[in-house]
C-alpha cells in the first residue's frame, strides 16, 4: 500500500481508566494473533489520505469548539463473531455527523452510515465462543457515565495503524 492508498482512521478517545480497562479487556480476549491495536471507538474507517491536510485543519478547529462529550457505557453486544461494548452518545454521534457532512462525496460507503458506538474486546471467533464470553462477562457492564476527551486520527498501511494526531476537545 503506497502513502497515497493509506486512508484515515478517525476514532474518540476514552478517558483513561476506560481505555485501560477495555485494552485489558482486548489483550484477555482477543485473538492474540490479530490484536495489534488497543481499544478505540472507530467514527470513520477510510477517509481519503489525500484529505489529510483539511481534516488536520477542520478537525483542530472543530475541537477547539466543542467541550468533552459526554458518552454511556450500556453493557455488552454481540458481533457474531465477537464481544464488543456497547457504547451511547447522541452527542459524539451528532458531532460525527458533522464531520461526515463536512466531507460529503468523499466517504466511503460504510462510513456513509453512522456507526453503532462500540469498543471490540474480541472479534475473529466462533459464535459459541462470543456467546460463552458474553456469558461470563455479562454481570460486569453496569451502565455508567463518562466523557470522550477528544479524536484521534491515525493511518492505515496495512498493520498496526499509525497514530498521526490528537484533537482535545477544548469549548465550553
Amino acid at each position: 500500500m503506497t502513502a497515497a492508498d493509506a486512508p484515515l482512521i478517525l476514532t474518540a478517545e476514552l478517558p483513561p481508566e476506560l481505555h485501560r480497562r477495555f485494552t485489558d479487556l482486548r489483550t484477555k480476549y482477543f485473538p492474540p494473533e490479530r490484536n495489534y491495536l488497543e481499544a478505540h471507538v472507530t467514527l470513520f474507517h477510510a477517509i481519503p489520505s489525500q484529505c489529510e491536510e483539511e481534516v488536520r485543519r477542520y478537525l483542530a478547529r472543530l475541537a477547539g469548539e466543542v467541550p468533552p462529550l459526554r458518552g454511556n457505557v450500556e453493557g455488552l453486544m454481540s458481533l457474531g463473531g465477537g464481544t464488543a461494548v456497547k457504547l451511547s452518545s447522541p452527542d459524539l454521534l451528532a458531532l460525527r455527523d458533522e464531520i461526515a457532512e463536512h466531507f460529503r462525496g468523499l466517504l466511503t460507503q460504510q462510513d456513509q452510515h453512522r456507526p453503532r458506538l462500540h469498543v471490540t474486546i474480541q472479534n475473529k471467533v466462533t459464535s459459541k465462543e462470543a456467546k460463552a464470553l458474553q456469558a461470563r462477562l455479562s454481570g460486569l457492564f453496569e451502565p455508567r457515565e463518562f466523557a470522550f476527551p477528544g479524536l484521534a486520527l491515525h493511518v492505515y498501511r496495512g498493520g498496526p495503524w499509525e497514530f498521526l494526531r490528537r484533537f482535545a476537545f477544548r469549548g465550553k
